[in-house]
């Protein structure tokens, strides 16, 4: 997804296999079968287990002796549905605690306004009777944890998300001696969000396939139709895809339309997001910024199509080079990238290498994951500017591999065009790897 705007429609999608142009579409039977409802909730129950597994050394790495996340009413936590079992939350007010019982290990307890079955399995829940103030005050004083640890502080929304109300709830039922042991959350929350699972791949990858499969139907004749295609009717389709298909979005499809003559001081650059009322025509050099939600979890994925003029039977070689270019930057990225290696790092070595190249480049990468603009740590030109100390890979993270090329096009009368790509990977010891084959060739439309 871009870097400077997104809308946040809760949208449905859809997958059926299509027609692509550029390279073979793949038949009926690569179609990624969608887990239901009752199936998904499962495989995330068994995921929330191995999660809790994992977070008492996170506690402890971070000096934190209990976690507390409130769920209220109409305005659940984000972190919500990864801490506790992803179904919905309809009480007054929820509370989740985490406390490290020293040799007695993690103690999870959950104050619910409704005491379900499904939360009992991975909590210990108090009698219903019982005021959730007084357990919380009772919790507090047995296990004197020396910080504890909430949503508070943090610069991203789900690491500040404690509202000011449930702030002063934890106040009155844990008393003003424990508020002096207030602390942020944020460094547990990002390492917790930030660590991916081995049990999440297959279906992350799942997840990316199905994005692009809809893309590649959204970048062809079966959508596109030069002279009378608007780009808000591609919108549209990708929209009522969506809720065909009953799986979810983060963010508005954007598309964007490059186009000889019209030069980048009238396109914004690479920002820019083309109008709704844009006829596509033949010649016109097409990306989507398009992202899908499944499972708990998020792509962000960019392509590009070209429309074919009358008599062309390929694309033109300039615009070949731009692609290629943006492909080599991807290269660089991939092969400056290892676990425990700092952002700046990598950052540095990708520009130094595009600069010996003579490529203008730009590189704003960011993690995936339970969000598409997630925590962790970033390979961009913001990151890479920031005084404080910059963050380090982390083996198994997610990210969307995001950045473009400007290059030259002799065939538009040396109009500088952006290449635009973003594709999701995740890493190993040896760098990235995307989840499916970056795109090499456009989409061509006929």
């Amino acid at each position: 997804m871009m870097l400077d705007r997104r809308a946040l429609p809760c949208l449905l999608l859809a997958l059926n296999l299509a027609c692509a142009t550029a390279r073979p579409v793949p038949s009926g039977a690569d179609t990624p079968r969608l887990l239901s409802w009752s199936e998904q909730i499962s495989v995330r129950e068994g995921w929330l287990a191995k999660r809790h597994e994992l977070l008492l050394p996170m506690m402890r790495r971070h000096g934190v002796g209990m976690w507390i996340i409130v769920n209220e009413e109409f305005h659940d936590d984000p972190l919500t549905q990864y801490v506790a079992p992803p179904r919905p939350y309809a009480g007054f007010r929820d509370v989740f605690v985490f406390i490290d019982a020293g040799e007695q290990g993690l103690k999870k307890i959950a104050l619910p306004s409704y005491a379900e079955e499904n939360i009992t399995r991975f909590f210990e829940v108090p009698e219903e009777t019982r005021v959730h103030k007084q357990v919380l005050g009772e919790f507090y004083k047995q296990y004197q944890p020396k910080s504890i640890a909430l949503g508070i502080g943090g610069k991203r929304a789900v690491t500040h998300s404690l509202t000011r109300d449930a702030y002063s709830f934890l106040v009155e039922a844990l008393g003003t001696e424990a508020e002096a042991r207030f602390v942020s959350a944020a460094p547990l929350i990002e390492e917790y969000l930030d660590t991916r699972i081995p049990e999440e791949l297959e279906h992350y990858r799942t997840l990316v396939v199905l994005t692009e499969q809809m893309v590649r139907r959204a970048l062809s004749s079966e959508v596109v139709k030069p002279g009378v295609t608007r780009v808000g009717d591609v919108r549209r389709w990708l929209y009522d895809e969506l809720g065909r298909r009953g799986v979810g979005t983060w963010f508005q499809p954007d598309l964007r339309v490059q186009r000889k003559g019209q030069g980048n001081g009238a396109s914004r650059g690479f920002l820019a997001v083309t109008r709704e009322d844009v006829v596509i025509q033949r010649g016109d050099l097409l990306h989507v910024d398009f992202g899908i939600s499944y499972m708990g979890l998020h792509s962000d994925w960019q392509k590009m199509a070209y429309v074919l003029r009358e008599g062309e039977t390929d694309v033109p070689e300039g615009l070949k080079r731009a692609l290629a270019n943006t492909n080599a930057l991807q290269d660089a990225l991939v092969k400056a990238s290892r676990p425990g290696r700092s952002v700046s790092e990598v950052y540095d070595a990708v520009m130094a290498e595009m600069k010996e190249k003579g490529i203008q480049a730009q590189v704003y990468s960011h993690p995936l994951g339970n969000q598409g603009h997630a925590l962790g740590a970033s390979i961009d030109f913001r990151s890479a500017s920031r005084k404080e100390e910059p963050k380090t890979l982390r083996e198994g993270s997610y990210i969307a591999i995001e950045l473009n090329t400007r290059t030259p096009v002799p065939e538009w009368d040396g109009q500088e065009v952006f290449a635009m790509e973003e594709d999701p990977a995740y890493l190993t010891s040896e760098g990235w790897r995307f989840f499916v084959p970056r795109q090499e060739a456009y989409y061509v439309i006929p």
